[in-house]
């Protein structure tokens, strides 16, 4: 309960105090408001006021940089954030790609990272890079199981997959082959993509060559409607997947009427006022829909800057007990217990899901992160959830 009360002052009212600590806790976010993953990141960034500015007398201070979703940009802001701003944490990348280079310089500057990018190769194997870095976008290993159970359900035999050429496509692949064959579902074509690229005109052809009961794309973002859209095109008439990757409102805008039918996994928050009323999450997700939406417009809500305010609240959550430790913010020690708060949170109830941390999970979700959906009338529509 003292979870859920905290997620809610987040939402909107400021906590009280009757006087501040000189030294602020500062917290650097560097996210994608530019490039191609930039649907991602201006929603993470647009939560970023919604973010609390005291937690246990002490001022909080967020520095925000964009990254343009390029892994060297990303790495020279975490440096700058580390080593010129002398922060207590860094938040971000938006992206897989960008958030496992930014890993050697959390675990070089021994700062703790919480990424809101979303492959378990971000913080699984667990090693001494690693233990500095934490998640809150789901693993797509607890995503590839929900649409391998949905196919199962939906009788799909053969399966085409059409990924990103980069860490997220790999994650994507790694994670569905075995699954699928554990069922016997046969994956009969792999393509790859960029995220820029303008036609998939080749590899569409060679996915309907196939001929798969349906088909699975591994994209983030606008960049992933593309592939729908050009089978679309082709005549394809099965079922196509997506990943949690496109949960948000201009992946609807862009993709139209090609993307109508599109089944997926996605965080909660997607479909927040479909959740039972028992469902833990609802409250936390549609007091931060409200906020966020009070800001930025009816309808702007994105599951990616849910991502970025679940993060806030695991650093809302662990920053009283590190302020306990005695060691002052803006210094190695703070940082150190920092992270072993992170490490130690249990039953955190966020936006996304209840998150209990441990030194061998650093995601720390279950069943409760995630809701299988559809898209039906241009709109989001819940099709199952775990209560």
């Amino acid at each position: 309960m003292k979870r859920m009360v905290l997620a809610l002052a987040m939402a909107g009212a400021a906590l009280s105090f009757p006087a501040l600590a000189a030294e602020p806790v500062k917290i650097g976010v560097t996210i994608a408001k530019t490039g191609p993953a930039a649907s991602l990141g201006i929603p993470q960034a647009n939560s970023v006021p919604l973010f609390p500015t005291e937690v246990a007398g002490h001022k909080v201070e967020w520095i925000v940089l964009d990254d343009a979703t390029d892994s060297t940009k990303g790495v020279a802001n975490a440096r700058k954030l580390a080593s010129d701003d002398k922060v207590d944490a860094i938040l971000g990348s938006s992206t897989t790609p960008v958030s496992l280079a930014m890993i050697e310089v959390a675990a070089e500057a021994k700062v703790p990272m919480i990424t809101v990018a979303a492959s378990s190769k971000l913080i699984s194997p667990m090693d001494d890079k690693r233990r500095w870095v934490f998640k809150t976008a789901q693993n797509d290993s607890l995503m590839a199981d929900a649409i391998v159970e949905h196919m199962v359900k939906a009788g799909i035999k053969s399966v085409g997959f059409i990924g990103f050429n980069d860490a997220y496509g790999d994650g994507w692949l790694t994670e569905i082959t075995p699954r699928l064959e554990a069922k016997g579902i046969k994956l009969v074509a792999t393509e790859r993509f960029a995220r820029t690229d303008t036609s998939v005109t080749g590899q569409t052809l060679k996915l309907t060559a196939a001929q798969p009961d349906a088909v699975l794309i591994a994209g983030s973002g606008t960049p992933a409607a593309l592939p729908q859209k050009t089978l679309k095109s082709r005549g394809y008439a099965g079922k196509i997947y997506q990943t949690h990757g496109v949960a948000n409102a201009d992946f609807l805008r862009v993709g139209a009427k090609d993307v109508e039918g599109t089944i997926l996994p996605a965080g909660p928050l997607l479909v927040a006022e479909q959740l039972p009323e028992s469902n833990p999450v609802r409250k936390v997700a549609l007091d931060y829909t409200k906020a966020y939406e009070a800001k930025n417009g009816a309808g702007s809500l994105a599951t990616f800057g849910g991502h970025a305010y679940d993060a806030a609240i695991l650093l809302a959550t662990a920053l009283p007990v590190a302020l306990k430790s005695g060691a002052e913010p803006g210094t190695p020690a703070f940082r150190a217990a920092l992270r072993d708060a992170l490490e130690g949170l249990k039953e955190v109830v966020y936006t996304h899901g209840v998150a209990t941390m441990s030194p061998t999970d650093h995601i720390g979700q279950d069943q409760r992160a995630r809701v299988m959906v559809t898209i039906e009338g241009g709109k989001w529509k819940l099709l199952s959830a775990t209560n």
